[in-house]
């Protein structure tokens, strides 16, 4: 199973106008760690359910947004709300490292916003596969 990718066209819709907050994982064919983090957004977005949407998007095939959104390296995830870029991370060096933004955007958001509740379905340790 893999994330639900979107195009350039439905970017828009399916990112800034979302009225849930979207976690957007640029990647491209040819990243190897953007394929081995796809599993653990797979687990996150089950985690945190209709909290939060997660989303992947192909940046080959969109210079426009690439450059709108400066992608130097990928895989890049760019937390959206309202429209809005909230929170971006870049340039990460594997699963564990990305486990660990991932809870740091997390409580983040549990502290500071009043939109975003991303608490887990179920208790776990934040290092866990």
């Amino acid at each position: 199973m893999l994330l639900s990718t979107i195009s350039e066209r439905a970017f828009t819709q399916e990112v800034l106008e979302s009225s849930t907050p979207v976690l957007v994982h640029f990647w491209a064919p040819w990243c190897g760690l953007c394929r081995m983090i796809n599993p653990i957004l797979m687990r996150y977005q089950a985690e945190w359910g209709d909290h939060l949407k997660i989303v992947g998007f192909n940046a080959d095939e969109s210079l426009k947004v690439a450059n709108t959104y400066r992608l130097t390296t990928l895989p890049t995830l760019i937390l959206f709300e309202e429209g809005k870029v909230r929170h971006r991370l870049d340039g990460f060096n594997g699963r564990d490292d990305l486990r660990m933004a991932l809870e740091a955007i997390a409580l983040n958001y549990a502290k500071h916003s009043k939109t975003l509740c991303l608490q887990p379905a179920q208790e776990r340790h934040p290092y866990s596969a």
